[in-house]
């Protein structure tokens, strides 16, 4: 069963939105849980997103992608 990547909820306040500056993982790369995996851009602070689990990467939104909170951006399986 596949684990999406989700931009959370907790990173800022505002109903803004956020851009996908980095994917530090290639799509179909094996992945540990708890590496970093990629770099979003909210209200010009970068943010790391560590993955939630361990398995293949599939990237589902692109660098320089607009994404909201709860946007799943790409799945570990």
């Amino acid at each position: 069963m596949a684990t999406e990547i989700v931009i959370p909820s907790d990173l800022w306040e505002e109903d803004s939105e956020a851009v996908i500056t980095s994917w530090l993982a290639s799509d179909g790369a094996a992945i540990d849980e708890g590496a970093l995996i990629a770099e979003i851009m909210v209200e010009k602070v970068q943010h790391e997103l560590l993955a939630p689990a361990s398995g293949t990467l599939s990237i589902s939104r692109q660098v320089d992608d607009v994404v909201s909170k709860g946007d799943v951006i790409g799945t570990i399986g």
